[in-house]
């Protein structure tokens, strides 16, 4: 039973620990993205920070930390274990699972995670885009499960899957560019240059950290705003009417460059957070591997 659960559990332990450093950052990426609907805003990284700090405090910066651990308890505890059990599925003696077969079973990963951690990242996009809010439409969430109850509330149990469709797009490009790549560039590593253990994974995991960032950053763009968007207080439409609206007004209103907007900050929260979740992942399973070697000895 331990065995069946272990690839579920090293993933989401490893995610929830990396979320814990990498939060202040997340805050920071989603009030740059939020930047191009308030003309003016400041994207620069840095001066966002300080704002945030000097204008709403410290601890602002990590806003929606019980959401975005939750998060990392149902996504990444469900692609990590889901992209261990599909490829362990598609191969076919010891051979090493071909490339396209990795793109498949992380691709199919990042789908079944982010359908399952949909509600935790709404709350965790909701908590984080309050304070761009004008006073009397902010939502004022307590916590994620005040957030939960209130979406039941007011938008029906369906309302917690809002967004979902590029959270989804999203997580099957992130995950394509961070599971598949780590795989084959570990075996790279290894064979080409001899590498193992620790140099091997280290230099996977930032290969990959780079594939995720650049894969995924135009479907996050397009997730966060979608998550984000409230109706007008006037008319009650709604900004975006969805994903494929939601990009072409941006691409019309703000231009390509606007979905890479932030990408520094973006790598650099996600490319540490991958590199955290992989490295430990991969640590937490050589650990419990030991165990169950001394145990068979």
């Amino acid at each position: 039973m331990v065995k069946l659960i272990e690839p579920f559990v090293s993933g989401g332990v490893a995610g929830a620990l990396a979320t814990c450093v990498i939060q202040p950052i997340d805050m920071v990426k989603v009030r740059i993205q939020l930047a191009g609907e308030a003309p003016g805003s400041t994207k620069n990284p840095l001066k966002l920070g300080a704002d945030i700090i000097k204008n709403e405090g410290f601890s602002r910066l990590y806003k929606g930390l019980d959401a975005a651990i939750l998060r990392q308890l149902t996504y990444t505890t469900t692609r990590m274990g889901v992209f261990r059990y599909t490829s362990d599925a598609l191969k076919s003696g010891k051979e090493p699972l071909p490339f396209w077969k990795k793109a498949v079973a992380s691709m199919w990963a990042g789908a079944v995670g982010a359908f399952v951690g949909t509600p935790a990242d709404l709350s965790l996009i909701r908590m984080q885009a309050d304070a761009t809010l004008p006073v009397d439409q902010r939502r004022n969430y307590k916590g994620v499960v005040d957030a939960f109850r209130s979406i039941i509330s007011n938008e029906g149990v369906t309302g917690l899957w809002k967004g979902s469709l590029p959270t989804i797009t999203r997580a099957m490009a992130l995950n394509f560019g961070m599971l598949a790549t780590f795989d084959q560039g570990k075996e790279f590593f290894t064979k080409v240059y001899g590498a193992d253990g620790w140099s091997a994974t280290l230099s996977a995991s930032a290969f990959s950290g780079f594939g995720a960032s650049f894969m995924s950053l135009p479907f996050d763009f397009v997730k966060t705003r979608i998550q984000k968007m409230k109706p007008d207080s006037v008319t009650g439409e709604l900004p975006y009417k969805g994903s494929v609206d939601c990009f072409f007004k941006v691409l019309s209103k703000e231009g390509p460059g606007a979905f890479y907007a932030g990408f520094p900050t973006y790598y650099t929260r996600i490319a540490p957070h991958a590199m955290l979740v992989l490295i430990l992942t991969d640590r937490l399973q050589l650990f419990s591997k030991a165990i169950y070697a001394g145990k068979d000895e």
